[in-house]
């Protein structure tokens, strides 16, 4: 539903900047759903069309459109850690295609726990929940295991 609204509003923000779908502009959106083995399918749908662009929102969908072209420019809605996952090569300098949104959230989940432990300092135990198909978790739950045996 949230992407529906998201992709309602950013309609209306073309309308606004004269880009008018159907008359200077065509949107074809594709949803996969948390579906990760649609998502060669769908991307390859995509190169096919021959986009202009190819927005992405999450790790697994940039990887998708990385992995199916190397030409169409590819726009990051958002990701995580893309130099540490290879998706781009510096954050200064992407190179490449891609460019956009990245997130560094597994290097905050040290200070996390620190925060936590400093809240509660009797906190003993931290049940962490993750999506094993993102290719970002392997970063997080090292740096969060780190982190906890540093604090111990």
């Amino acid at each position: 539903m949230r992407l529906l609204i998201e992709l309602k509003v950013f309609r209306e923000r073309l309308r606004e900047l004269a880009y008018i779908e159907g008359q200077n502009i065509t949107i074809e959106p594709r949803y996969w759903e948390g579906k990760i083995e649609v998502l060669p399918n769908t991307v390859a749908e995509l190169v096919r069309l021959k986009c202009d662009v190819i927005v992405t929102t999450g790790t697994e969908a940039v990887l998708a459109v990385k992995n199916a072209t190397k030409t169409i420019p590819v726009v990051m809605g958002f990701s995580g850690d893309a130099v540490t996952l290879g998706i781009i090569a510096d954050l200064a300098r992407p190179g490449g295609n891609i460019t956009g949104l990245t997130s560094i959230n597994s290097e905050l989940s040290g200070k996390r726990l620190e925060l936590l432990k400093e809240v509660h300092p009797g906190l003993a135990r931290v049940a962490l929940l993750w999506n094993p198909g993102n290719p970002n978790t392997e970063y997080f739950l090292k740096e969060t295991e780190s982190a906890a045996n540093a604090l111990q």
